[in-house]
């Protein structure tokens, strides 16, 4: 089967397509700001782009650790036989215990009935736990409060379970740069008081292309070239073929509400991709045309098909660029903020019918 469902020797009539090289090149770049280790951070499904296909190709690279948001993320790696470290981000229930150890996850530590969990289920199993130490610096979601980060490091380490690394999150990068600074200044606090022996992570992407990097990088919106600038680039595309091109006659009326009236003589397009596939209805207003050029979208993006105006007539096995790799007015930072959201937000929601091709 290829990605996203597709019988071998089936072509999709629109599919996302994947750069990898793009993918690698925005890795190699982050890691050289950075200076030290960059963890792709790949929950939601590496932002819609593919967990899997991502962590092979980085792991075939020789990338050694992942981080995802959940158990079930986590399990589709190691069933997909990624072997390298699959980080739990977050923060582990005590229901999750025994499957993150029998999977061979390190999850995220930020209360004590989770430590206890794991350190029970462990010794059941007769394995020996590991875990990385959550601190809130300022966050206020999941974490040991930073002032009370070495009692709890201890109280875990005694529970029997192996504590790994130690890490924040920044609430502000690119936004209130003071406050970053406030939760670097806690965390550095904390790693003075536990000492060295830990693996420390704290910039995410923005905090890592904004104000640098202090300790180890969590990159998931630079990763994927979703930042504008930087020399970092965008790795993903909608493409599509046509599945009707038609001429228009005087007054003809085009999609729900009829809003585009044809003048008449125009050529349209109908694309087989719409709002159920994550175009968000409203705001894509062109595509690119075969040659190029961007075309117009008539009339209202409907859930299953959007319609464009051509130039000039094109065959079916003609290629749309929905989505554009660039940063232009189809990119899905333009997508983003016509809606008003933010581009991961756009990128999660490209849905998976679309089936995934990846380009090395």
């Amino acid at each position: 089967m290829r990605p996203g469902g597709y019988p071998k020797g089936v072509q999709a009539r629109a599919w996302v397509e994947v750069d990898l090289a793009a993918l690698w090149a925005n890795y190699r770049l982050l890691a050289g700001r950075a200076g030290g280790e960059v963890i792709p951070v790949l929950k939601a499904d590496a932002y819609g782009h593919g967990a899997l296909p991502l962590a092979r190709f980085l792991e075939g690279k020789g990338v050694g650790r992942f981080a995802v948001a959940t158990l079930e993320e986590g399990r589709r790696l190691r069933e997909g036989g990624i072997k390298g470290e699959v980080l739990l981000l977050g923060s582990l229930h005590p229901l999750e215990a025994e499957e993150a150890l029998r999977l061979g996850l390190v999850p995220t530590l930020s209360n004590l009935e989770a430590a206890e969990a794991l350190s029970q289920r462990a010794r059941a199993l007769g394995l020996v736990p590991r875990a990385h130490l959550k601190v809130d610096t300022g966050m206020n979601r999941v974490g040991f409060p930073s002032e009370e980060a070495v009692s709890a490091l201890r109280a875990v380490e005694a529970l029997g379970v192996r504590v790994e690394g130690v890490y924040t999150h920044l609430a502000t990068a690119g936004e209130d740069a003071a406050f970053v600074e406030t939760q670097r200044r806690r965390f550095q606090e904390v790693r003075r008081a536990l000492g060295e022996g830990y693996f420390y992570h704290l910039e995410n992407s923005l905090g890592l292309l904004r104000h640098g990097a202090t300790a180890g990088v969590r990159v998931g919106l630079a990763l994927y070239g979703l930042v504008p600038g930087f020399g970092l680039r965008p790795i993903l595309r909608i493409l599509a073929r046509p599945t009707l091109v038609k001429r228009l006659k005087a007054g003809d009326r085009v999609g729900y509400g009829g809003v585009y009236v044809a003048r008449g003589g125009e050529w349209l397009a109908t694309l087989p991709v719409g709002y159920a596939d994550g175009l968000p209805w409203g705001a894509v207003r062109f595509v690119k045309g075969p040659d190029g050029r961007l075309l117009e979208v008539a009339g209202r993006i409907s859930m299953d098909q959007t319609t464009v105006l051509l130039p000039g007539p094109v065959g079916l096995e003609a290629v749309f660029e929905v989505l554009s790799a660039d940063f232009g007015p189809t990119g899905l930072l333009a997508w983003a903020e016509a809606r008003g959201t933010l581009p991961y937000e756009v990128a999660v929601h490209l849905s998976r019918r679309l089936p995934r091709r990846y380009l090395e």
